[in-house]
This record gives C-alpha cells, structure tokens and sequence, in this order.
C-alpha cells in the first residue's frame, strides 16, 4: 500500500507463508504440549509476556475462557523480578510469550512459576533463548527472521500457536481444520484496501475497540499506531467507551472498530454506530453497521480465528499511514528490537 518496500511490508507480506511453515512443521510440538496440559488438567493458566506477545496472551486469554472454560490470569513479570515474590501456582500451566525469549523479567517469572509447580510453555521465535531454557515445552514460531522492530509476523504466528495449541487441547477438530485453512485467507487479508480509513488517520489521536478476543486486536492495533506513526491511539472495550472515554470524540475524530462473525459483533457494531452519530469517522470490520463505515475483510472458516485476518490487514495499512507521515516503520524513535526488562 505504501511507495516504499519497507521491511515491515516485506514482512506483513510473509505472514501466510510463516503461518504454513509453523502448520507445517510445529504438529509435534504442539501435540506434546496439549498432552501435558491434559494431563496437569489445570483449573487456570497462567499468562507471561510483554508488549505485542501480551496482546497475544490477551487472545489467547478469550479463547481459553470461549472455548475451554478455563479462566487465564496475566501476571506481571515484576512479581518475580522486582518484588521477588513466588507465587503459588501448583497444578497450573503457565503461556509465556516472546519473539526472543530473552527478556530477564518473562525469563524470571517462567523459572519462578515453573519450580513453584507449573506446567511452563514457552511460545518463541528463538529456540535457544533462555526462555526457552526454563521452560518445560518450547512452541517454536518458526517465523524467520523479523528484522522490523515492529512484530507483524511473530504477532501473527503467536495467535495461531497459542490458539492450535488450545484446540488441541479441546481436540476440537472443527477448529483445527480452520486453523490450517488460515494461510489462504491470511494472503487475501494481507492486500485488503483500508485505505479510506488512512485517510481519516491524519491527526495526532484516535481510538480502536473491540470486544471479546476482537478486544486483545484493539489492543495490538493500538500500540501499532502509537509505535509506527507516532500517533496517541487509545485501545478501549467497546462496551467501556461510551462510558467516560467519548466525551473527547469530535467531528472527524478517527476510530477503528473491531468485530468478528461472533456474539460480540451486534455489540459492537452498535457502539461504532452511536460514535459514528456523535461525529467520529468511524470504520468497522463487520457488515452490521449503518452510521460506520465497513471496511472489507476476510472471513475465516471459525468466528474465533476471524481476528487474526483483521490484525493482518490492519498491519497493511498502518505501516502506510506511517510511510505517508514520512516515518520509518521500520525503526520507530527510540525503540529497538529486542527490548530487555527487569
């Protein structure tokens, strides 16, 4: 969508064939993973991660609680690193989450929930990363190299190994099958034009929402904008936004709204609409709406893997908004790839 080849592009553009690499190649993995959460047979698990790869565990968060009724608690990687608490956690399992795995912070909190009992997996773009160490399964991504700061494919791949892993779990074949259909339409999502919606992005705020899993998207959306086009983007539930939040919403003010073909999709295709009546310009993946404007997406073949296609053409379009601003996406101020916190 941009003039320039930027590596972040380049690497959107790969999401579908990482995605069939990952399909293709992590089975084994995931198969021996879900066998030994069956048989810890948790009644919560647990979620470590920062930054992009907390937006995944986020996700992942909705669908273990849709799906297999077991509530995911994030806990704050300072519990262990800072404060140095240990934290009861026998007969849990623990989702850690980082492109490198070498953050000492997620690394501290993997080793301190695993000796204090947990079933620890470690979801990673590097499987010789001390995360990888610590923990007692390594879900490799299988990604490549990502050489942008800003993580489009390992984003990507972690949705889809943290969610290929639950259903394996579940043995829900329906949801499996989906999952292996996802590179097809991830190549569709990867070109849809949002390019009306570029158009509005022109100021220095905006919002996105979403509900439900679609709320974990917003998330991710959020930090994309605020990190690759240097614009405030505030990610809010879209039951959450007509609270106090709307009252900075002013004509022309740009949000983007997140729904899949779900039970939050009248929902928030209803929150976007009463935005849309108070002047934003408002754009929603979903149909369901009359005052916003419905951007084109791809449906997938379950409601719970239709966000995962929508963060894809997102990523298209916001590393045009920053190429178009004159920005870098690939080396945004005062960032780095690979960030370690204590």
């Amino acid at each position: 969508m941009s003039e320039k080849n930027s590596k972040m592009r380049q690497e959107i553009l790969e999401i579908p064939d990482a995605v069939d690499r990952l399909l293709s190649t992590g089975a084994d993995n995931i198969r021996a993973a879900a066998q030994s959460v069956r048989d810890t047979d948790p009644r919560f698990l647990i979620s470590v991660a920062r930054g992009s790869s907390d937006h995944a565990c986020s996700y992942l968060k909705y669908a273990s609680e849709l799906l297999l009724g077991l509530p995911v608690a994030s806990v704050g990687p300072s519990v262990s690193s800072i404060y140095g608490v240990d934290l009861r956690a026998k007969g849990s399992v623990c989702l850690s989450i980082s492109q490198s795995g070498q953050s000492p912070d997620i690394v501290g909190l993997t080793r301190s929930l695993r000796n204090s009992g947990a079933l620890t997996i470690a979801v990673t773009n590097n499987s010789d990363s001390r995360l990888a160490d610590v923990a007692d399964a390594v879900l490799p991504l299988h990604a490549g190299p990502e050489l942008s700061v800003a993580a489009t494919k390992t984003f990507v791949t972690s949705l889809v190994s943290g969610l290929w892993l639950l259903a394996e779990v579940k043995e829900d074949a329906e949801l499996t099958g989906a999952i292996q259909s996802l590179p097809e339409y991830l190549a569709r999502a990867a070109h849809c034009d949002w390019s009306a919606a570029a158009e509005t992005i022109t100021g220095r705020s905006l919002f996105t929402l979403g509900r439900g899993p679609s709320y974990a998207i917003s998330d991710e959306a959020a930090l994309k904008i605020k990190e690759t086009c240097q614009i405030h983007a505030e990610s809010y539930s879209a039951a959450e936004v007509l609270h106090g939040p709307v009252s900075i919403v002013e004509e022309g003010f740009p949000v983007i709204s997140f729904a899949a073909n779900d039970a939050a999709e009248q929902a928030t295709a209803d929150a976007a609409d009463a935005l849309a009546e108070k002047g934003a310009a408002v754009f929603a993946t979903t149909a369901k709406v009359s005052r916003a404007q419905a951007l084109p997406v791809v449906r997938t073949d379950h409601w719970i893997t239709d966000p995962i296609t929508a963060i894809t053409s997102f990523y298209s379009m916001v590393e045009a908004v920053a190429s178009a601003r004159g920005i870098d996406p690939d080396a945004p101020r005062h960032l780095k790839k690979v960030t370690e916190t204590v």
